[in-house]
């Protein structure tokens, strides 16, 4: 049986990993400046942010977007240590 090789690149990938890996490489406050919403502002926190971007689609898509950003613009010793970014790399 072959393997399903999605070409979207959030395939597997859930909102609080990209929340994680968000808050690993720019912290609450950057990320509060980048994307301008409360739950990254005030009083920050993983369970939070998931609450509201869960309930708020616009919301999700910046983050998605700003995730998505953020693999394109790592450098290639940032993704060896980014489990994520790793399974979307393109294979030869």
């Amino acid at each position: 049986m072959a393997a399903h090789n999605s070409k979207d690149p959030l395939h597997g990938v859930t909102l609080e990993m990209q929340i994680n890996a968000l808050v690993a490489r720019y912290g609450w406050a950057q990320l509060g400046k980048l994307i301008n919403i409360n739950c990254f502002k005030s009083d920050p926190s993983v369970k939070s942010s998931l609450k509201f971007l869960r309930r708020t689609p616009w919301a999700r898509a910046e983050v998605e977007a700003l995730y998505l950003d953020s693999l394109e613009d790592a450098a290639p010793e940032d993704l060896d240590n980014d489990p994520w970014a790793n399974s979307r790399l393109k294979k030869s």
